[in-house]
């Protein structure tokens, strides 16, 4: 079974369908998705439709839409696929790590099986990506860290940096200008009441810095 036998739509597909409930537990809905993908809501529900003949979701009319069996394998070589580029970039090539996700959109709809397995042993079989997310092994393993969110940490603690989304290098490039990056120790305190934001510092010597919802959302972080 290769998910090199699936048109790109249907590996985006199910690539974002996975990777919406790594990131949270709230439902998928073909408008998170659409949301996600940046398309049409009726584009996405005849993709479904799609995926859902080939026995690779699941989604009933107005409800969740959940990966089958398969579906989740197909979906979890695409992850293996995108994040072993990433890291290929970042270590071999001299890409920053705020460069890579668009450019591993398009390379994994292209290379081969046979090029992914190379990469994962010229590298050395790594486990995280440059922005810690755990790679795949080539039998579908996913050793998830042990994190949460940044912003359901409470004030005063001492917390270490696992995993920053890159869905946008504009906020992973100000992530990077403030020292939060992965394995960074960060101090958390209190944001201004009824803000939703929290205020962290990378270091002793380092300057404040204030964010929201979205921001504290996209790290994930353990205790120190």
């Amino acid at each position: 079974m290769s998910v090199t036998q699936l048109s790109d739509s249907a590996q985006n597909y199910l690539k974002i369908i996975f990777s919406l409930k790594e990131w949270s537990d709230k439902p998928v809905t073909p408008t998170v998705i659409a949301e996600r993908a940046g398309v049409k809501l009726s584009t996405v529900s005849g993709a479904l439709g799609k995926l859902r003949q080939q026995d690779l979701l699941d989604h009933a009319p107005y409800g969740e839409v959940s990966l089958t069996e398969t579906g989740r394998a197909y979906a979890v070589a695409m992850v293996r696929r995108h994040r072993l580029i990433e890291t290929f970039l970042v270590q071999m090539l001299g890409y920053r790590w705020d460069q890579v996700h668009a450019e591993a959109e398009h390379l994994e709809h292209a290379v081969s099986d046979f090029m992914i397995s190379r990469i994962d042993e010229l590298l050395g079989h790594p486990t995280r990506d440059p922005h810690g997310d755990p790679i795949p092994s080539a039998d579908g393993l996913i050793d998830m860290p042990n994190a949460h969110p940044l912003g359901e940490t409470a004030p005063g603690s001492d917390v270490v940096v696992e995993r920053i989304s890159d869905a946008d290098s504009q906020l992973l490039q100000y992530f990077s200008d403030h020292g939060i990056v992965v394995g960074a120790r960060l101090h958390v305190t209190g944001g201004d009441p009824f803000s939703d934001t929290i205020e962290v510092s990378a270091g002793p010597e380092a300057k404040t810095v204030v964010l929201g919802s979205r921001a504290s959302g996209a790290v994930w972080v353990s205790a120190a």
